[in-house]
């Protein structure tokens, strides 16, 4: 299984839309290197972004 992925085939794996991906790879500070995206970066990435976003919700 392939670790660095294509906007298009992460956006896929973690359904999201290709655009998000890249905006998110920018926002985030994750590189995307001759096309392509480190999945396990971006991936614990989201997961960290997403339990950051959750948790600030909760407390409001």
């Amino acid at each position: 299984m392939a670790n660095h992925l294509t906007p298009t085939e992460l956006a896929h794996e973690a359904g999201l839309d290709r655009r998000d991906v890249i905006t998110k790879c920018v926002e985030w500070g994750v590189p995307i290197f001759n096309g392509k995206i480190d999945k396990t970066l971006f991936l614990s990435s989201l997961d960290e972004f997403a339990g950051a976003s959750a948790k600030q919700v909760a407390t409001a």
